[in-house]
């Protein structure tokens, strides 16, 4: 594998978000554990450092819910809210071709798949170009290719090197490029929701076996502000048994929150694990349900 230096993302004048991530990070930590008793602002305050109407402003500027709001968001009961009906909306969802019923929520992605052959070379003459950005979800690591945006990981201040070395060990042959300029305007694409246009949608290019690829393929069905369970996956792929493996395979998709696994659940609507970290993917339903909600 070829690659220059990773250059990650330093504290400076443009990574308001990533501030404003770590302490919803904390915020959410603190909810996480304490959710039952539905804790005071204050507390929430507290845990995260700052005073009750930075975090009210903080959450309203982030994701567009109050802190309250939130925290519901954040709930099992919302989880399985999620879930209610989810089987019959990805139905209509694959039966219409659309990314989700009625008005679309998503960014709307179009998709190719690196073909078998491709993929067994482990990425031999593919040159990949990436960068680290500011996200809503903490620094993000955008990997591009000449035909759309192949990777998409995230990691938290001092773990960007390891997060990155992860990411490219899904590609042992190819050549990675930084050049963060170049996926600069990539990232605005996938985390501006203004820029989220049917016209000019995302372009990405899913790298993988082609069960993983039919599995990443139903995940772009499910509308944002909903979930659904592995086992409706593994249904909706013809092999209802296989859950587990469905499982796994959400667990290695490169192309997170653009391929939104952070949608399937347990069939209890538990979160389950998340390869980024499960407070990352309760951030990430929080600010989805703040999109939505938007509307």
């Amino acid at each position: 594998m070829l690659m220059t230096e990773p250059q990650p993302t330093r504290p400076g004048a443009q990574d308001a978000a990533l501030r404003d991530y770590d302490s919803v990070r904390r915020a959410i930590g603190f909810i996480s554990e304490h959710w039952r008793a539905q804790p005071a602002i204050e507390s929430v305050a507290e845990a995260a450092s700052v005073t009750p109407d930075e975090l009210h402003h903080l959450f309203r500027r982030w994701a567009g819910l109050t802190p309250k709001a939130f925290m519901q968001a954040l709930t099992l009961d919302h989880a399985k809210s999620l879930l209610r009906n989810s089987a019959s909306v990805l139905d209509a969802a694959l039966d219409s071709g659309l990314s989700g019923p009625g008005r679309l929520h998503d960014l709307f992605v179009t998709h190719e798949a690196m073909s078998p052959g491709e993929w067994k070379t482990g990425g031999a003459g593919m040159e990949l170009h990436y960068g680290f950005h500011p996200s809503p979800f903490g620094t993000a690591i955008v990997i591009a290719s000449a035909r759309g945006l192949a990777g998409l990981a995230f990691s938290d201040p001092g773990e960007e090197k390891p997060a990155f070395e992860d990411m490219a060990r899904r590609w042992p042959r190819a050549t990675l490029i930084a050049d963060q300029s170049g996926t600069a305007a990539m990232a605005r694409r996938i985390f501006d929701a203004r820029l989220w246009r049917p016209e000019q949608p995302l372009r990405v290019l899913l790298i993988g076996t082609d069960f993983e690829v039919r599995v990443w393929e139903t995940l772009l069905k499910i509308p944002m502000g909903r979930a659904v369970c592995y086992s409706d996956i593994a249904s909706k792929i013809d092999s209802p048994k296989a859950s587990r493996a469905v499982g796994a395979a959400v667990g290695k998709n490169p192309i997170s929150f653009v391929v939104p696994c952070h949608r399937a659940l347990g069939k209890s609507g538990a979160l389950t694990g998340y390869h980024w970290g499960i407070t990352r993917k309760q951030a990430m339903i929080g600010w989805e349900a703040g999109q939505v909600g938007a509307e």
